[in-house]
C-alpha cells in the first residue's frame, strides 16, 4: 500500500501544513515568512464555516468506511455512491438526509480529496445516477426560516438595554436588516481596509449614509444603507454610537465585551453570536407569542435578517436583487415571504 494511504482513518495532515519550501532550497528569515503568509492565504480560502463542515464531513465518512470494513482513500465512485445511498435511507437512530444536505457532503468529500493530491469526479455514473436518483424521489422544498419584518425589528432593538453591548447588538440588527446582511458578513466587517487579515470587509460612513465594502460568495460588491427616518431605529446612527462609546477605530467592527458590558474587548465576534442574539431578542420582543417557545426559537436565525428586508422592502424587486448580490430575480424571490404573487397576472394578458 502506498504511504499516502497508511493514515486514511484518520484526518490527514491540514492542507496548509503541506506549504512549504521546495527541498532544495535553503530556507531564511524572508521566505520562511513567506511560507507562513501562503499558509493564512491557504487557510482563508474557504470560509471557517465551510472548513468546519468540511471537516465534519470528511470525520463522518471515514467512520462510515471503518463501520464498512473499507478504506476512505484513494476515492471510489462506487464506495461514495453506496456512502450516498446509506445517507438517503432512514436509520433506527437518525432519519435520512435530504438530497440538498447530501450534495453538501459530496462538496465537502470533493474538497477533502482535493486538499489530499486526489480528484473525485462527481459525474461517475455511480455517483451522478444515484444523486438523481436521490433528488427525484426525496428532493422536497428548503425549510424557510420565518422573516423579520419591519415592526418585528423594531420590537426587538427596544428590547435591548443601552449599555455598551445593548449599544453593539442594537448595532449588529439594524444594520443587518437594512444591509440584507448574512451573519458571517456582519460579523467580519472591519473598521477600514486592510485592517486585519480575517477581514471580510470595511465600512466607509458617510453624511447620507453608510457604504459597505463587502467580499461576498460571488466576490466584492457594495451594499449601500442610507440613513433612518429617526435615530432611534436608524442602522448608522446605531453603528456611530458603537463604535464611539467602544472606543473602536481599528480592527473588527463588532467585538466581544467585558464580563460586565461595560468594555470593549479585542476578540472579533463569532457569526454565532448573531444567530443567539436574534434568537433571544425574538423572545424578549414577544413575537410570535402564539406558539411555543421551542417552535418559536426554530422559526428565526440569522437568514430571517435578510428575508425580512426583502419581504418588507417596498421597492422594485430590481433594488433588492442588487442590494442582497443575488445573481438572479428567483433567488431573490425565495427570500421575500411577503410578496405579491400575482400582480403581473399574464392569464389577463394572455386574453383569458
Amino acid at each position: 500500500m502506498p504511504k499516502e494511504y497508511k493514515s486514511s482513518n484518520s484526518i490527514p495532515q491540514a492542507a496548509t501544513d503541506s506549504i512549504a519550501l521546495p527541498n532544495d532550497v535553503a530556507g531564511s528569515g524572508t521566505l520562511d515568512r513567506l511560507v507562513d503568509s501562503a499558509r493564512d492565504y491557504a487557510a482563508a480560502a474557504t470560509a471557517e464555516n465551510t472548513n468546519k463542515a468540511y471537516t465534519a464531513d470528511w470525520k463522518h465518512f471515514s467512520r462510515w468506511c471503518r463501520q464498512k470494513g473499507a478504506e476512505p482513500l484513494p476515492p471510489s465512485s462506487e464506495l461514495i455512491g453506496l456512502y450516498i445511498t446509506d445517507l438517503a435511507l432512514p436509520a433506527d437512530a437518525s432519519p435520512a438526509l435530504s438530497a440538498a444536505t447530501i450534495d453538501r457532503r459530496l462538496s465537502g468529500l470533493a474538497w477533502n480529496y482535493t486538499q489530499r493530491g486526489f480528484s473525485l469526479d462527481r459525474k461517475n455514473r455511480h455517483i451522478a445516477t444515484v444523486l438523481a436518483g436521490i433528488r427525484r424521489k426525496h428532493a422536497r422544498p428548503p425549510v424557510q426560516k420565518e422573516a423579520i419584518l419591519a415592526e418585528d425589528i423594531l420590537a426587538m432593538v427596544a428590547a435591548l438595554p443601552f449599555d455598551l453591548r445593548g449599544l453593539r447588538d442594537r448595532a449588529i440588527l439594524l444594520l443587518g436588516y437594512a444591509g440584507g446582511l448574512r451573519r458571517s458578513e456582519i460579523v467580519s466587517l472591519d473598521v477600514n481596509k486592510d485592517d486585519t487579515m480575517a477581514s471580510g470587509g470595511w465600512i466607509d460612513i458617510l453624511e447620507d449614509g453608510a457604504l459597505l465594502w463587502l467580499n461576498a460568495k460571488s466576490g466584492w460588491r457594495t451594499v449601500e444603507i442610507g440613513r433612518g427616518s429617526s435615530e432611534q431605529t436608524c442602522p448608522v446612527h446605531a453603528l456611530e454610537q458603537w463604535l464611539h462609546f467602544a472606543k473602536i477605530d481599528f480592527g473588527p467592527i463588532f467585538v466581544r465585551t467585558s464580563r460586565d458590558g461595560k468594555r470593549a474587548v479585542d476578540a472579533r465576534l463569532s457569526d454565532k453570536h448573531v444567530a443567539r442574539l436574534i434568537k433571544q431578542t425574538v423572545l424578549a420582543a414577544g413575537i410570535r407569542s402564539d406558539l411555543p417557545e421551542k417552535e418559536r426559537l426554530a422559526m428565526f436565525s440569522g437568514h430571517s435578517l435578510r428575508a425580512g428586508l426583502a419581504s418588507s422592502a417596498e421597492v422594485d424587486e430590481r433594488y433588492v436583487q442588487k442590494h442582497l448580490g443575488h445573481a438572479s430575480a428567483e433567488m431573490t424571490r425565495r427570500y421575500q415571504r411577503r410578496r405579491d404573487r400575482f400582480r403581473v397576472n399574464l392569464t389577463k394578458a394572455a386574453g383569458l
